[in-house]
This record gives structure tokens, C-alpha cells and sequence, in this order.
């Protein structure tokens, strides 16, 4: 999710770990705090299996695709009033994972989706009531001058033989802040746009986030399950184990960004990531092109085995031609396609979709599909799809959130960081509100294809805007922003003096 948000580098993330396995009082504030990534996580990533089950359960829902897309965007609209709200990227992606094995445990169990939801719960009641137990935060503390609370709090943190420097720092920090907001006019949106450095900040910074969206992941974790039925595979638990794997893939992603991002760099993982998303989409919208191009013929002498079901449509046509994608599209009333019992790649029978013939299929031992239709190349698509979160998750996945912590000065940092952060979800909601209605409307290959043409402008958009922020100080990502020109930048590190050699204005 591709939703968390990163304030800390992956070494001060390091650190941070070590000082809380250390020190329990410091163990119980992560927990407390971070439990909430784990929710969200979970909320996002339940909606994916319940989906399937509540579209079982209500018909409306089954047909009107712009009913599901809002349904999954729920969870996203209500992210983007607290985009500014610090999560751990790795608890969304190991919450998101969690969803998807409860949600597999509750695929037999009665009332399926609400069980679903319902455990999402118990979390949000955890982390309520460790919320009653935690203290202010010390730097707010020192703004509204109760020094001595802030101290004691700081004490319980850190070990004796720091503890001195922090409350220095603290202090020197607190009192620089308020010197700063009274001789300095309101922050507006228009300043901010009028200071050089903010304003190639914010294009570097709010470009990556629209981009993350953009290049597809979410429609990937909030419809992974609906994909997977897209691509051949009719049965919900079948859709949903396989969709595990993604969603563990994406957690691992995770890990294996934190130790990768300080040793290759900020710039060069997300060339690197931007390369592999772009070849597994393209593997992606081939598959599904020859999933929808392939699919099984209809047979006049296996529909006629369910005479009384048959689909009008089919019935009024000449019935020449006619393939299970065809059968899928007809409407009013909606079919499906019962694959014949020998194979479900021979010629099956198109009939009225309902759950009474959906158990008619069933009972004959056939598979039934509503979604996508059988194929020989299902298991090219679930390649495709873990190849996706291979690439994307340990660049694109994690690297916009840390470029947003570095590369706008201190003073505006907060600002930017919620407009950035707001234009993330934003950019998220559009993709989860309009994928259903793009792959009804021109395909899931075509629709596949334009998040492929999405991810090469983005690769050349890191080359040209986005600045490489490993190991510099922020006074040094200032100098480089105020002096850099829009340019290809590649394996080589940036430094202010680079950037002085072309000072262009953007």
C-alpha cells in the first residue's frame, strides 16, 4: 500500500528498534502507537475477500460494479482527512496479510463477510484502551512550559547517559520553533509554492505519491481476490489462498526495504522498481488479452442440459460465435458460464446467473464463473501479480515515503508532508473508485496496459525530478533543491555542487 507513511529512515528505524527491545515503557508506547498501522492494514485489506461473499449476498451489489468500487473506497476517503496521521509501513502490509488469512478461516464459516469485518474490532478496542495509558508527547509538553513532566517522560525513554543531551536538544528545538512561528508570517499554500526549495520539494515529493497510486498497487491489494477470478480461477477460497501470496509478498517488501534503502539509495531502488512494475504489468495485460481472447466456446448441446435456466440472451441470438466472455456480458438478466464436467476448458453452457443455478452447476460437479473464464494461462497471471509486488513493494512501496521525510526543509516539513500525503490518497481513492468500471469498460489487459504507460512516465518523471536524498544532511538537500535543474540523474549521487553547476530555474 501502499498507505503508510514513514517519517524515519530505514537506519534511525533501526535504531528506534533497538531502543524499544531494550527498554519495555519504550516497547508498550510502539505498540500502542503502531497497532494502529496494523488496523488500518487489516481494514484495507479485509474489504478485498469480504468483497466476494457480500457480492454473493446482495445482487445489487454483484451488478452495479460502481457499488463494490465504493464500498473499497470506504476505508480510502476516510484516509485522506488524516493523511497527516503517522503509520508503520510494515504493520499496514503485515495487517493487510493478517486480513487475508481471517478472511480465509471465515470462507465456510455463516455470515462470512461480517465476520471479516467484525474481527477488525478487536485491535481498535486494544488500541482504545492502551490509549488511555499513554503520556503526552514531551515536545508538547515543553510548548505549553511543563518542563517537568516532559523530562520525566524523556527519562523513562532513553538510557541515563543520553538522557541530558535529548532534553537539550529538546529544549533548543521547542524554543526555535516558537522564536520561528512569532516573527514569521502564516504558512499558506501560495508561500510555500513562491520558495524555490519547497516548491521543486513538493513537485519531487507529491509526484512520487500520485504515482505510487497511479501505477496500479491498490487495485492490486483491494481487488487481488476479484483478479484472481478475472484470470480463470472461479472458486472464493481458491481466489483468496492465492491472493495470500501477494499480500505476503508485499509485507516482505517491506523487510527488505529497510535493509536495502540506505545501501543502494533512495533514487536507485525506485529505478529499479519502476523497471520490474512496468515488465509485470506487460505480462499482465498479455495474459489477460489471452485469457479473454481464449475462452471456452458455448455448446448449444450443454446449455440444452439446462433447458429451463439457458440464458434469454443466448436464446435470442443466433448463437454463432458465442464464447464464455460473451456469455459473461450479456445482461438483463446477467449469465454465467457452467464449464463442461470433462474440463472446463471444453465448450460449457451459458445460463441465468442466480444462486439456484449456480447450486444446479455445482451439484454436477462443474465449475461456475460469473468473473473471468477458465484459462489455461491463470497461472501466468498469478506470476504476473507477484512480480508486481516483488518490484514494487521495496521501491515505490516504501522510497515516496521517505523522500517526503527528507527533502523539504524543517520548517515547512510538516506541511508538505500532510498535502503530499493527502494527494497519495486522494490519487488512491480515484484508482480504487474507477478499476472495476475500467476493466468492464475496455478490458482488464487494456486496463492493465495503461498502468504500464503510467509506471514509464513516472520512470522518467524519478530520472528527471527526483533528487537522490542518501546520507545528506538536510542543509545539503536544501542547497541542492535551491540550485538543481530539471534533469536525467541516474547511478551517480547528487551534491550541491552538481546541482550549482546548473542552476536552471524549474
Amino acid at each position: 500500500m501502499e498507505g503508510g507513511v514513514h517519517e524515519v529512515d530505514a537506519s534511525a528505524f533501526r535504531e528506534c528498534f533497538s531502543l524499544a527491545w531494550r527498554n519495555p515503557y519504550v516497547l508498550r508506547l510502539a505498540f500502542s502507537a503502531g497497532i494502529g498501522g496494523l488496523l488500518f492494514g487489516y481494514d484495507t485489506g479485509v474489504i478485498s475477500g469480504a468483497l466476494l461473499y457480500i457480492r454473493d449476498d446482495f445482487s445489487s451489489v454483484d451488478k452495479k460494479t460502481w457499488l463494490q468500487e465504493s464500498i473499497v473506497s470506504t476505508a480510502v476517503a476516510g484516509a485522506i482527512i488524516g493523511a497527516a496521521v503517522v503509520t508503520n509501513g510494515f504493520l499496514i502490509t503485515g495487517g493487510q496479510f493478517l486480513s487475508y488469512l481471517i478472511n480465509l478461516a471465515f470462507t465456510k464459516a455463516p455470515g462470512t463477510w461480517r465476520w471479516m469485518l467484525g474481527v477488525a474490532t478487536l485491535p481498535a478496542l486494544t488500541q482504545f484502551i492502551l490509549m488511555l495509558f499513554l503520556p503526552e508527547s514531551p515536545r508538547w509538553l515543553y510548548r505549553k512550559r511543563r518542563e517537568e513532566e516532559a523530562e520525566a517522560i524523556l527519562r523513562k525513554i532513553y538510557p541515563a547517559n543520553e538522557v541530558e543531551g535529548e532534553i537539550q536538544a529538546l529544549k533548543q528545538s521547542v524554543e526555535a520553533e516558537i522564536q520561528e512561528e512569532g516573527s514569521s508570517e502564516k504558512i499558506n499554500l501560495i508561500k510555500l509554492l513562491k520558495t524555490k526549495t519547497v516548491r521543486r520539494g513538493l513537485v519531487a515529493g507529491v509526484g512520487l505519491q500520485v504515482f505510487q497510486q497511479f501505477v496500479g498497487i491498490n487495485t492490486v491489494m483491494y481487488y487481488s481476490p476479484t483478479i484472481v477470478q478475472l484470470a480463470g480461477f472461479a472458486s472464493n477460497q481458491t481466489a483468496l489462498a492465492l491472493s495470500l501470496v501477494t499480500s505476503g509478498l508485499n509485507a516482505l517488501g517491506s523487510i527488505v526495504s529497510i535493509y536495502f534503502i540506505d545501501r543502494t539509495g533512495r533514487k536507485k531502488l525506485l529505478i529499479i522498481s519502476l523497471c520490474g512494475v512496468v515488465l509485470s504489468l506487460g505480462v499482465l495485460s498479455a495474459v489477460f488479452h489471452e485469457t479473454t481472447s481464449h475462452s471456452p466456446s458455448i455448446s448449444r448441446q450443454e446449455t440444452a442440459h439446462f433447458a429451463a435456466y439457458s440464458c434469454p440472451a443466448y436464446q435470442s441470438a443466433s448463437a454463432t460465435g458465442w464464447d464464455c466472455m460473451k456469455c459473461l456480458k450479456a445482461s438483463s438478466p446477467d449469465c454465467g458460464f457452467c464449464a463442461a464436467a470433462a474440463d472446463k476448458l471444453y465448450p460449457g453452457a451459458c445460463l441465468i446467473s442466480n444462486s439456484t443455478v449456480k447450486d444446479l452447476c455445482h451439484g454436477e460437479n462443474r465449475l461456475w464463473y460469473t468473473r473471468g473464464c477458465p484459462s489455461r494461462f491463470g497461472w501466468l497471471a498469478l506470476i504476473g501479480l507477484a512480480l508486481y509486488i516483488i518490484f514494487f513493494s521495496p521501491g515505490m512501496g516504501t522510497v515516496p515515503w521517505i523522500v517526503n521525510s527528507e527533502i523539504y526543509p524543517l520548517r515547512f516539513r510538516g506541511v508538505c508532508g500532510g498535502i503530499a500525503a493527502t494527494a497519495n490518497w486522494i490519487s488512491n481513492l480515484i484508482v480504487a473508485q474507477s478499476f472495476l468500471s475500467l476493466t468492464e469498460a475496455i478490458g482488464t489487459s487494456w486496463t492493465f496496459l495503461i498502468f504500464g504507460v503510467i509506471s514509464v512516465i513516472a520512470l522518467f518523471f524519478v530520472l528527471i525530478c527526483v533528487p537522490e536524498t542518501k546520507g545528506l544532511p538536510i542543509e545539503e538537500v536544501e542547497k541542492m533543491l535551491e540550485h538543481r535543474a530539471a534533469r536525467f540523474r541516474f547511478w551517480r549521487k547528487e551534491t550541491y555542487d552538481d546541482a550549482k553547476d546548473s542552476n536552471v530555474r524549474v
